[in-house]
C-alpha cells in the first residue's frame, strides 16, 4: 500500500525526533565529561534538529486534510509564541520577541514568518498603521544576566532580515537605506529576548540616550499612534 503524504511527513518527524534525542543524550554525556567544546557542538546540532522538527510539526496537521488545519495552527502559534508590540509614548514602535534571533549558517528562517506575520496582521487589522518615512530600525538583543559575552549572537543574520521584511509590510514604505537606517546593540536583562524598535529619525538621539541609560522600559504600549497627536 502506497504511503500517504501524511504518513511520509509523520515518518520524517519521527526521524527528526530520534536524531534530536541522540544529540541531546550526546550533549549530556559530554557535559558529564566536562568537554564543553564538544558539548557546544552537540548542543548546536540538537538545536538544529529541534528547529527542523518544529518546522515539520507546524505543517503536519495540514497533511491530514482537515479543513481548519491552517487556521488552528496559526492560532496555536499565536498562543505559544507570545509577542508584545505597540506604540510607545516617546514616539517609537516596539516589537518584542521572547526568543533570540540566532545566526544560522544553513536553514530557513521561515519559522519566524510562520508566527510573526500572523501576529502583525492581526495586530494591525482594522488599525491605520503609522508610516515611518524616515526612521531607524533598531535591533536590541537582550541576554540573560550571567551569560558569558562569548555566547552573544552575531547581529547580522538571516532572521533579522526576515523580521525587517515583515515589519516593512506594515510600518515602512520600504527598507531602502535612504528611508531606513539600521542600528544593532546588545544588553543584559532578566530573560533572553529581541526588541525591535521603529524609531523616527528625529527621535533617534532620544532613543539612543535612553538605550545607553537602560531606560527603554515602557509601562504601557498603545494600540495606535494617535497618542502622539
Amino acid at each position: 500500500m502506497a504511503q500517504s503524504d501524511f504518513g511520509r511527513a509523520l515518518a520524517g518527524a519521527e526521524r527528526r525526533m530520534e536524531r534530536a534525542a541522540v544529540e541531546l543524550a550526546r550533549t549530556r554525556h559530554l557535559l558529564e565529561r566536562e568537554d564543553m567544546a564538544g558539548a557546544f557542538g552537540s548542543a548546536f546540532a540538537f538545536s538544529a534538529e529541534v528547529e527542523k522538527l518544529a518546522l515539520l510539526a507546524r505543517v503536519l496537521p495540514a497533511y491530514t486534510g482537515h479543513p481548519k488545519a491552517a487556521e488552528l495552527t496559526e492560532q496555536m502559534l499565536l498562543d505559544t509564541v507570545p509577542i508584545e508590540m505597540g506604540y510607545a509614548r516617546r514616539g517609537w514602535f516596539l516589537l518584542k520577541i521572547p526568543a533570540l534571533l540566532p545566526k544560522k549558517g544553513t536553514g530557513s528562517p521561515i519559522y519566524i514568518q510562520q508566527y510573526l506575520y500572523p501576529a502583525l496582521r492581526r495586530y494591525f487589522d482594522g488599525k491605520p498603521p503609522a508610516c515611518y518615512r524616515s526612521c531607524v530600525l533598531a535591533y536590541r538583543h537582550v541576554y540573560q544576566r550571567g551569560r558569558p559575552e562569548r555566547a552573544y549572537r552575531d547581529h547580522d543574520n538571516i532572521e533579522v532580515n526576515m523580521v525587517t521584511d515583515i515589519i516593512t509590510l506594515y510600518l515602512l514604505p520600504d527598507d531602502a537605506p535612504r528611508r531606513c537606517a539600521h542600528y544593532y546593540c546588545s544588553a543584559a536583562g532578566e530573560v533572553d529576548c529581541t526588541e525591535v524598535y521603529v524609531v523616527p529619525a528625529s527621535r533617534f538621539p532620544e532613543w539612543l540616550a535612553a538605550e545607553q541609560a537602560d531606560d527603554l522600559k515602557e509601562d504601557t504600549l498603545y494600540e495606535t499612534s494617535e497618542i502622539w497627536a
